[in-house]
């Protein structure tokens, strides 16, 4: 971790602003954070993270509304964390085996969407 402080913030005019703290401005910067920042943005340009870009669902809400509408799913039935995650878990892989019997119906297993596009 790498701290920066100014010198004085006493007769600057954006200090109110800027800062509410009684001291100088100070800003903490994580050299694992930036680490991971540049690991992160190299997957994404990378060609498999463009294709996972690609062929990755508009609207990820899409999948909560076919549960909520079209399975009737209103609001868990159980009680605690283990057996919501358990009802979750259920409703997930019947949305999966749902898509899943759709694709080998329409014959696309081990296809994607779109092939990955070179410059």
């Amino acid at each position: 971790m790498t701290v920066y402080e100014c010198e004085d913030c006493g007769g600057c005019p954006y200090k109110e602003k800027c800062t509410k703290a009684k001291g100088n401005k100070r800003l903490y910067l994580s050299k694992n954070f930036l680490k991971k920042h540049q690991e992160s943005y190299e997957n994404i340009l990378s060609e498999k993270g463009i294709q996972y870009r690609i062929n990755r669902s508009i609207q990820v809400e899409g999948a909560f509304g076919v549960l909520k509408n079209d399975y009737e799913f209103q609001r868990f039935l159980l009680r605690g964390k283990t057996k919501v995650k358990l009802e979750i878990l259920l409703l997930c892989l019947g949305y999966n085996l749902n898509k899943l019997h759709a694709k080998i119906q329409n014959g696309r297993t081990g296809s994607h969407l779109f092939e990955v596009k070179t410059a």
